[in-house]
């Protein structure tokens, strides 16, 4: 239902989702104000997130810019609603407690097929700023962890330890072994 009672200001965008139509009065000579999304008569969430893949993209945007502080690097449309729709969500009925998010995220490290920091030793989890030294052939050299978890030795980035002891040796080496994160025998110490 479009709001009755209130004269609709010049730049705001609105869509009905009782009717599910969609209606922008833009003055592009006054600077654009948040996009706006009316409920059904009872406001309801699950009206709104019905409304989401009806939408174009660009009032997607303007509702992301409404709840987050900046836009994706790479977007997608699908991502862009399932995003939104998690955020509505939140912010009608709540965070989820922290024992809840905690379960689910071993719940996924257990499960999932790829290698994350969860399945890794406490050893080679290494905070931000933390420098690991080691000499080789008579050199020292000095790997710092960067704030994006990565490697960086001497202006160059690695993806990993072992990229970086790789290029300082020239061979294949385990990079925790070879930092001496690790023992010789490949146990954790």
């Amino acid at each position: 239902m479009l709001r009755q009672g209130k004269p609709t200001p010049p730049n705001r965008a609105r869509f009905d989702l009782a009717s599910g139509r969609h209606s922008a009065f833009m003055d592009l000579s006054q600077p654009q104000e948040k996009f706006e999304m009316t409920g059904s008569p009872n406001g309801s969430i699950s009206a709104q997130l019905a409304a989401l893949p009806s939408l174009p993209m660009s009032d997607l945007w303007a509702l992301w810019d409404q709840y987050f502080p900046r836009r994706p690097s790479h977007p997608n449309r699908q991502y862009v609603e399932s995003r939104l729709a998690y955020r509505i969500q939140e912010k009608a009925y709540g965070a989820l407690p922290t024992n809840i998010r905690k379960m689910l995220v071993e719940a996924g490290a257990k499960h999932s097929k790829i290698k994350s920091a969860a399945g890794r030793s406490a050893q080679t989890l290494l905070m931000p700023g933390t420098t690991l030294i080691r000499e080789w052939d008579e050199r020292e050299y000095r790997v710092t962890i960067t704030p994006d978890g990565l490697y960086a030795l001497d202006g160059q980035v690695f993806k990993s330890l072992s990229a970086a002891a790789r290029h300082i040796t020239g061979t294949r080496w385990n990079g925790p072994k070879f930092f001496g994160l690790r023992d010789r025998k490949g146990d954790d110490q």
